[in-house]
C-alpha cells in the first residue's frame, strides 16, 4: 500500500499509547480514523488533541464479539467502509503462570487474544467482500519472542498473535490485503495500570494490586518510546508490505541469539523407518510455504 490518503483506519486501544500516536499519524497521511477504547474518560481526552481532524471515539470492549460487531457497523455508517485495521488493545498482568487463576487467564486472552480474532472476524470478510485491498496490524510484542517467567499469560497471548499473524497473512495476499505484526519493546504508554480495566465479573482469584510495582513500573514506562516514533515506522512497514514491524532495534542481537539457541536445539539422529517418506511430504509442504511468502511479499 503507497497511498493512505482518503481510506478509513479503526484503531484499538486508541486513546493512548501507541493507538493515539498512530490516530495521528494516519491523520496527517489523510485518513478518517476510528478510535476504540474502553476508557470513556481517555477517549475524550485523546479526542480533544485530535480536534477538527476526520476523527471519531467509539467506547470498546474488544474481548466482546457482540460490541464489537455493533460498533464496526456504527463507524462504517458514520465514516466509510474500513480497509486499515489496528488490532492494538491490550493489558498485561505481571506475574507468572504457576501464580494465575482462571480468571487471570480469561482477562488477558480476552483482550490480547479473542480482541485480535473478534477484529480480524468482524472487518477482514467485510474487506474481502469489497476487493478494495488493504492492510490489517496486530499489535503483538518483542515478548512474541523473548520470555521468561513473567508475564506468562501475556507471553502466551503474544506469542499467538505472532503465529496467528503470520498465517492470516499468507491467506489474505490474494485479496490484496496486507498484514503485519508490531513487535515493540518498552512503549511510553499506561499498560503499567491495566488493573483499573480488569471487569469486575474477572476478578475472582486476582491477586491485590501491588502498587509499589505499578508505581516502579509507570517510572519505567517514562522512558518508553514515543508512540509518533513508533506509529511513523508501522506506516513505513506498511507502505512496504513488511510482516515484521521491530521498532525497537535493540532487540536485534538478543533475538539473534535465541534463534540461534533453537536451532542449535537440532540433533543429527539416525534415520528412523518413515524418514524417506516423510521427507519427501515436508519437501512439496516446503515449496507450498515458501510460494506463500513470496506471494506475500508481490515476489514475482
Amino acid at each position: 500500500m503507497k497511498d493512505f490518503a482518503g481510506r478509513v483506519a479503526f484503531v484499538t486501544g486508541g486513546a493512548n499509547g501507541i493507538g493515539l500516536g498512530l490516530a495521528r499519524a494516519l491523520l496527517a497521511q489523510g485518513c478518517k480514523v476510528a478510535i476504540a477504547d474502553i476508557r470513556e474518560d481517555s477517549l475524550a481526552a485523546a479526542l480533544k488533541t485530535l480536534d477538527n481532524q476526520d476523527v471519531i471515539g467509539v467506547k470498546l470492549d474488544v474481548a466482546s464479539r457482540a460490541d464489537y460487531a455493533a460498533v464496526a457497523d456504527d463507524v462504517e455508517r458514520r465514516l466509510g467502509p474500513v480497509s486499515l485495521l489496528f488490532n492494538n488493545a491490550g493489558i498485561n498482568l505481571f506475574q507468572t503462570i504457576d501464580d494465575s487463576s482462571f480468571d487471570d487467564w480469561d482477562w488477558v486472552m480476552g483482550v490480547n487474544l479473542h480482541g485480535v480474532i473478534n477484529g480480524v472476524m468482524t472487518f477482514v470478510p467485510r474487506m474481502k467482500a469489497r476487493g478494495s485491498g488493504g492492510h490489517v496490524v496486530n499489535t503483538a510484542s518483542m515478548a512474541s519472542i523473548l520470555c521468561g517467567p513473567a508475564p506468562g499469560i501475556y507471553n502466551t497471548t503474544k506469542f499467538a498473535v505472532r503465529g496467528m499473524s503470520e498465517s492470516l497473512r499468507y491467506s489474505l495476499a490474494a485479496h490484496d490485503i496486507g498484514v503485519s505484526v508490531l513487535c515493540p519493546g518498552l512503549v511510553k504508554s499506561h499498560i503499567f495500570a491495566s488493573d483499573e480495566v480488569r471487569p469486575d465479573t474477572l476478578k475472582a482469584g486476582a491477586k491485590p494490586v501491588n502498587t509499589a510495582m505499578v508505581e516502579r513500573l509507570e517510572k519505567l514506562h517514562e522512558f518508553g518510546m514515543e508512540p509518533d516514533t513508533i506509529a511513523e515506522r508501522v506506516l513505513d512497514a506498511i507502505r512496504a508490505n513488511r510482516f515484521y514491524i521491530f521498532s525497537h532495534p535493540e532487540f536485534r542481537d538478543e533475538v539473534a541469539t535465541v534463534f540461534e539457541e533453537i536451532v542449535g536445539e537440532f540433533r543429527d539422529y539416525p534415520k528412523d523407518s518413515g524418514y524417506d517418506e516423510r521427507v519427501a511430504f515436508e519437501q512439496g509442504r516446503r515449496e507450498s510455504y515458501k510460494a506463500a511468502r513470496a506471494a506475500a511479499r508481490g515476489d514475482g
